[in-house]
C-alpha cells in the first residue's frame, strides 16, 4: 500500500470516528440539558449501537492492516501522522480485547446510570443509585483487565485519564499535599472567619445568566463557537476547535457557584478552542489528558478568577448586575469572601486550600471499590467517615454527600485525581508564565488575552501531539507539587504585592 494512499485512508478513518463522536456527544448533551426525563431508554439503545459501530470500525481487519502498514512506514511519516498511528493502534489493541456485546452493554449502562443518578440525587435516595453503581464498578474492574492486565485494576483505569500515573505516584503526591496543607488548614481554621453571607442572598437566575455571558466575554470565548447551557453538574463537551459547549448550574442562593463554574468550564473550552487546525478531526484533536485539562480549568477558576486583580477588575460590572445584593459590598469584601478557607461539603464549591482533601476522599473510595475491598452499598458510610476524618465535616445526607458528583454515573473511575494534579500543574505553569507575561497587570485590566496566548502557545495548540508529562515539561519543566504548596501557603499567609510578583497572595483568610 503506497504511503500517500494509506494516509488518505487514515484521514477517512479518523473522520468516520469523529462522526461517531459527534453523534454520541450530541445525544449526551441533549440528555443532560434539554431532554425530557422519561427518554433515557431509547437514547440508550442509540448510544449502545453507536458505540458498537465505532468499535467495529476500530477493530476490523481493514483498520488493523492500515495501521500495521503505516506503522511499518513510520520513517516516511511526519510527527503528526506518526503520533496518530501510535494512538490509533493503542486504541485498536485495547478495543479488540473488549467483547463487542460487553462494550455495547456498558455504553447502555452508562446512559441508564446517568438517568438514575439524576433521579437519586433529586430524591436524596442512594438506595436507588446503589445497584447501578455496583454494576458500574464491576464493569470497570473487568474493563481494567482489558486495558492492561499487567497492572492493578485501578492503575489501569488511572492510566486512561493521566497516562503514566499510578497509585504509587498518587499516594506520594497526596502525601506531599497532606503534609504541606493540613497544618496550614488548621492554622487558618483558628483565625476569625470571614463573613460571606452576602454571597448567599437571593440572586435571580436571569441575572446570573446575564453575568455568565459577561464572564465568557471577559475570557475571550467567542459565542459563535462556544455555547452555554444549564445542567445539574457542570461539564464541557468539545466537537472541534470551532464548536465547544460548556454548561453551568444556577444556584439562586450562591452567586459564586455559577460564577466559578463558568470560569472553570470556560478554561476547558479555551483549551479545546486553542488546539491547532491541522489536528482537527483526528485522534489528537482533544486535550492530552484530564490532568492537563483540569490544569486549564482550575487555572482560570482559581489562579486568575480568585485573584485580587481579577476580582477588582470585574467587580464594578458585577455590582451592576446585582446592585441590590452587592451595592454595599466592596471589591475587597467580595475578594475575601470568595477566598474564604473553610472545610465544606461540596467539592465544586470548595476553597482552594481544602479542595484537594475532597479529591482525596474520592480517590480513597475509588481505590477500594476497584480494588474489591469496598462494595457500593457501603459507600455512604465510608464517605461520611472520610469527610469527618479529612475535613472535620458531618455529612447530613447523600445528596450533598456521595451523590453530589456525576463522574461515577458516567463510569469515570480514575478521573478525580486529575483535579488535584491539574491544580498542581497550573501553579507550576503560573510560576513560569510570570517570567514571560505581566500576568497580574493583564488580570487587573480584565484583559486575559496575554494569559490565554501564553497557554495556547505552551499547552493548548498541541492537543494530543505529546504525552501529558511532556506537555507539562514543555510549559514549565519537570513536574513538582512544591509550586502548588508554595502558592497556597503564600496566598493564605503572606501580604500580597502585584508590583513585584512572585505568586499571588493575600493576608485576609
Amino acid at each position: 500500500m503506497e504511503t500517500e494512499r494509506a494516509l488518505q485512508q487514515l484521514e477517512l478513518l479518523q473522520k468516520k470516528l469523529y462522526a461517531y463522536h459527534c453523534a454520541d456527544s450530541s445525544l449526551y448533551l441533549d440528555a443532560v440539558t434539554t431532554a425530557p426525563s422519561g427518554t433515557a431508554e431509547g437514547r440508550g439503545v442509540a448510544m449502545s449501537i453507536l458505540a458498537g459501530e465505532s468499535q467495529k470500525l476500530m477493530t476490523c481487519p481493514e483498520t488493523k492492516a492500515l495501521l500495521d502498514e503505516l506503522s511499518a512506514r513510520a520513517d516516511e511519516l511526519d510527527l503528526v501522522h506518526r503520533r496518530e498511528v501510535e494512538e490509533l493502534r493503542r486504541s485498536c489493541e485495547q478495543l479488540t480485547r473488549i467483547p463487542a456485546e460487553e462494550y455495547m452493554a456498558y455504553k447502555e449502562l452508562c446512559n441508564r446510570a446517568d438517568d438514575v443518578w439524576h433521579k437519586a440525587k433529586a430524591q436524596d435516595d442512594f438506595a436507588l443509585f446503589c445497584p447501578v453503581l455496583q454494576e458500574l464498578v464491576d464493569y470497570n474492574r473487568r474493563f481494567a483487565g482489558y486495558y492492561d492486565a499487567s497492572k492493578a485494576p485501578y492503575d489501569a483505569l488511572l492510566n486512561e485519564y493521566e497516562r503514566g500515573v499510578d497509585m504509587e505516584k498518587l499516594d506520594r503526591f497526596f502525601e506531599t499535599l497532606r503534609d504541606g496543607l493540613v497544618p496550614l488548614i488548621r492554622k487558618i481554621g483558628e483565625k476569625p472567619q470571614i463573613d460571606d453571607s452576602f454571597l448567599h442572598q437571593e440572586y435571580p437566575a436571569a441575572q446570573q445568566k446575564a453575568f455568565a455571558d459577561y464572564l465568557m466575554e471577559v475570557m475571550g470565548l467567542d459565542r459563535r463557537h462556544c455555547g452555554l447551557s444549564e445542567t445539574e453538574h457542570p461539564f464541557t463537551l468539545e466537537f472541534n476547535n470551532k464548536d465547544v459547549r460548556i454548561t453551568t448550574n444556577y444556584d439562586e442562593h450562591n452567586v459564586a457557584s455559577s460564577m466559578y463554574s463558568v470560569l472553570h468550564e470556560g478554561g476547558h473550552a479555551l483549551y479545546e478552542l486553542g488546539i491547532r487546525d491541522d489536528l482537527q478531526y483526528t485522534c489528537l484533536a482533544g486535550g492530552v489528558s484530564m490532568g492537563v485539562h483540569e490544569s486549564q480549568s482550575r487555572f482560570y477558576e482559581n489562579l486568575i478568577g480568585r485573584s485580587r486583580p481579577f476580582v477588582e477588575a470585574i467587580y464594578p460590572k458585577m455590582q451592576a448586575f446585582f446592585p441590590r445584593q452587592l451595592g454595599g459590598v466592596s471589591a475587597e469584601q467580595f475578594y475575601r469572601a470568595v477566598n474564604k478557607a473553610q472545610p465544606s461539603l461540596i467539592r465544586i464549591e470548595a476553597d482552594e486550600l481544602t479542595y484537594c482533601l475532597h479529591v482525596m476522599v474520592r480517590y480513597e473510595i475509588e481505590k477500594q471499590l476497584i480494588g474489591g475491598t469496598l462494595e457500593a452499598k457501603d459507600v455512604p458510610a465510608v464517605w461520611a467517615k472520610l469527610y469527618k476524618e479529612y475535613l472535620g465535616v458531618e455529612v447530613p445526607n447523600d445528596r450533598d454527600g456521595c451523590l453530589q458528583d456525576s463522574h461515577w454515573s458516567g463510569g469515570s473511575f480514575g478521573y478525580f485525581p486529575s483535579y488535584a494534579l491539574g491544580s498542581a500543574y497550573g501553579a507550576q505553569m503560573l510560576r513560569r508564565m510570570e517570567q514571560d507575561v505581566d500576568v497580574w497587570g493583564a488580570a487587573a485590566r480584565g484583559d486575559l488575552a496575554p494569559i490565554t496566548g501564553w497557554l495556547r502557545e505552551k499547552v493548548h495548540q498541541y492537543g494530543g501531539l505529546m504525552e501529558p508529562a511532556d506537555v507539562v515539561k514543555n510549559a514549565c519543566g519537570d513536574f513538582s507539587p512544591e509550586d502548588y504548596i508554595q502558592y497556597l501557603t503564600r496566598k493564605y499567609t503572606e501580604p500580597v504585592s502585584y508590583t513585584h510578583l512572585t505568586l499571588p497572595t493575600t493576608p485576609y483568610v
